[in-house]
Protein backbone atom coordinates (compact mmCIF):
# COMPACT_ATOMS: atom_id res chain seq x y z
CA UNK A 1 0.00 0.00 0.00
CA UNK A 2 2.79 2.35 0.40
CA UNK A 3 4.00 2.01 -3.02
CA UNK A 4 0.83 2.39 -4.72
CA UNK A 5 0.69 5.98 -2.20
CA UNK A 6 3.87 6.65 -3.13
CA UNK A 7 3.36 6.12 -7.28
CA UNK A 8 0.48 8.17 -6.66
CA UNK A 9 2.45 11.11 -5.22
CA UNK A 10 4.17 11.06 -8.77
CA UNK A 11 1.03 11.04 -10.69
CA UNK A 12 -0.69 13.92 -8.47
CA UNK A 13 2.43 15.97 -9.05
CA UNK A 14 2.23 15.46 -12.58
CA UNK A 15 -1.59 15.84 -13.23
CA UNK A 16 -1.40 19.26 -11.63
CA UNK A 17 0.98 21.27 -13.93
CA UNK A 18 -0.38 19.07 -16.79
CA UNK A 19 -4.24 19.84 -16.29
CA UNK A 20 -2.66 23.39 -16.10
CA UNK A 21 -1.51 23.59 -19.46
CA UNK A 22 -4.14 21.68 -20.62
CA UNK A 23 -6.81 24.16 -19.50
CA UNK A 24 -4.63 26.73 -20.31
CA UNK A 25 -4.16 25.56 -24.14
CA UNK A 26 -8.22 24.92 -24.27
CA UNK A 27 -8.64 28.64 -23.10
CA UNK A 28 -6.23 30.04 -25.68
CA UNK A 29 -8.04 28.02 -28.61
CA UNK A 30 -12.02 28.70 -27.14
CA UNK A 31 -11.00 32.71 -26.75
CA UNK A 32 -8.96 32.61 -30.02
CA UNK A 33 -12.26 31.09 -31.77
CA UNK A 34 -14.64 33.18 -30.36
CA UNK A 35 -16.37 36.66 -32.82
CA UNK A 36 -14.40 39.15 -32.22
CA UNK A 37 -16.63 41.56 -29.81
CA UNK A 38 -18.77 40.82 -26.93
CA UNK A 39 -18.67 36.85 -27.80
CA UNK A 40 -14.91 36.64 -27.43
CA UNK A 41 -14.65 39.60 -24.05
CA UNK A 42 -17.46 36.90 -22.76
CA UNK A 43 -15.38 33.69 -23.38
CA UNK A 44 -12.23 35.58 -22.20
CA UNK A 45 -14.17 36.44 -19.51
CA UNK A 46 -15.31 32.53 -18.35
CA UNK A 47 -11.86 31.26 -19.28
CA UNK A 48 -10.32 33.57 -16.82
CA UNK A 49 -12.45 32.59 -13.66
CA UNK A 50 -12.46 28.94 -14.75
CA UNK A 51 -8.45 29.27 -15.04
CA UNK A 52 -8.76 31.60 -11.41
CA UNK A 53 -10.50 29.00 -9.35
CA UNK A 54 -8.88 25.42 -10.76
CA UNK A 55 -4.68 27.32 -10.26
CA UNK A 56 -5.25 26.77 -6.29
CA UNK A 57 -6.67 23.01 -6.84
CA UNK A 58 -3.38 22.26 -9.19
CA UNK A 59 -1.20 23.70 -6.61
CA UNK A 60 -2.94 21.47 -4.13
CA UNK A 61 -2.64 18.41 -6.12
CA UNK A 62 1.31 19.16 -5.93
CA UNK A 63 1.15 19.62 -2.46
CA UNK A 64 -0.57 16.35 -1.86
CA UNK A 65 1.38 14.45 -4.32
CA UNK A 66 4.88 16.08 -2.19
CA UNK A 67 3.26 14.92 1.25
CA UNK A 68 1.91 11.40 -0.65
CA UNK A 69 5.86 11.05 -2.42
CA UNK A 70 7.30 11.77 1.09
CA UNK A 71 5.49 9.13 3.29
CA UNK A 72 3.50 11.39 4.53
CA UNK A 73 0.22 9.80 4.85
CA UNK A 74 1.81 5.94 5.77
CA UNK A 75 0.56 6.19 9.06
CA UNK A 76 -2.48 7.65 9.47
CA UNK A 77 -5.01 7.74 12.58
CA UNK A 78 -7.61 5.31 13.00
CA UNK A 79 -9.53 6.95 15.95
CA UNK A 80 -10.02 10.64 17.18
CA UNK A 81 -7.47 9.44 20.50
CA UNK A 82 -4.78 8.80 17.78
CA UNK A 83 -4.81 12.17 16.96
Amino acid sequence: MKSIKKILGVFWIILGPAAMIFMAFQAWDKVSKAEAGIAQTNTALQWGIILLIFIPIAIGLVIFGKYALAGEYDKLPENSEEL
